[in-house]
């Protein structure tokens, strides 16, 4: 039995954005979004549901799903597998053209509804929290009051949840062993509730089309290209950087020496020519220096 890498954009939309999606859905969101009151989502639409033709470019390393909720709320999940310059300021800028795209001309500012905007990373964001659930709304810096809570962020982070299968507790634990470990895993958990089960059954290989299949092996092969050729290139510019800066070293080494046979020949009396022979250096060179070190 084999199962689809649910980081992939096919098969996370596959899984969590198919029109027969909607429980599975609502399932992993309340598991992950804390509401106020301990209220829980009940009902949402999902928006542009899942279709293989949409799916077929290979440039993108990310895959929204988009639903909207019973009481108007807008949700974007996304699934980024790849870091790049600006992503925490493209997360931004989609949830705030998600806010304001809701106003049609002359409507009036009351009718915005609150937009959440849940990225999943596979790969360490924040390195300074150990925390797998990062939560930002806009705040006041001081006293910390609440200005608005029209506009939420949700980082998870999936290098930072180790849970093995028998650790898993709660529902959050087994949506995320789902996402992280199901395209490595050859059988079904068991302990799963109806949700995680059908989780498993659609992204099971065995239950896909030939051209699905086809999509999420070119996908798998072209994420993996993209992570070994960011992995060569910082590999690259670090050995790199080192061997500039031991050559950068050397060189401010022997110039350190070279100065201070400077000071000690000037000190000693020493003829202009026996210093130009010592250090390499011609007489106007070693003449302009000896104003900044004596």
């Amino acid at each position: 039995m084999k199962f689809l890498d649910i980081k992939t954009d096919f098969a996370f939309k596959k899984v969590f954005g198919s029109a027969e999606s909607k429980d599975l859905l609502i399932s992993f969101l309340n598991s992950v979004i804390e509401f106020d009151n301990q209220q829980t989502i009940t009902d949402l639409t999902i928006v542009d549901p899942y279709s293989i033709p949409l799916l077929k470019g290979m440039k993108d390393t990310f895959v929204d799903v988009k639903a909207e909720l019973s009481d108007n709320t807008r949700v974007i999940i996304e699934m980024q597998v790849l870091n790049h310059e600006g992503l925490e300021k493209r997360i931004l800028y989609n949830a705030a053209k998600n806010y304001s795209i809701q106003l049609k001309k002359g409507d009036a500012y009351h009718l915005l509804n609150p937009v959440i905007a849940l990225t999943i990373t596979d790969f360490t964001l924040f390195k300074n929290t150990n925390e797998l659930i990062n939560r930002f709304k806009l705040l006041e810096k001081k006293r910390f009051i609440e200005y608005s809570d029209d506009i939420e962020l949700i980082f998870i982070e999936l290098p930072k949840f180790n849970k093995t299968e028998p650790e898993l507790t709660s529902i959050q634990d087994k949506w995320l062993y789902f996402i992280k470990n199901a395209g490595s895993l050859d059988y079904i958990p068991k302990n799963l509730n109806q949700e995680l089960e059908k989780a498993f059954n659609i992204a099971n290989e065995a239950n896909l089309s030939e051209e699905e299949l086809e999509l999420q092996h070119k996908k798998r092969d072209w994420i993996y290209i993209q992570k070994s050729s960011i992995e060569l290139a910082t590999k690259t510019g670090l050995e790199q950087g080192l061997q500039q800066g031991l050559e950068q070293g050397l060189e401010q080494g022997e110039w350190n020496v070279k100065i201070k046979i400077i000071e000690n020949a000037y000190r000693m009396g020493l003829p202009m020519q026996t210093i130009i022979a010592l250090t390499g250096l011609d007489e106007e060179k070693i003449t302009s220096l000896l104003p900044q070190k004596l």
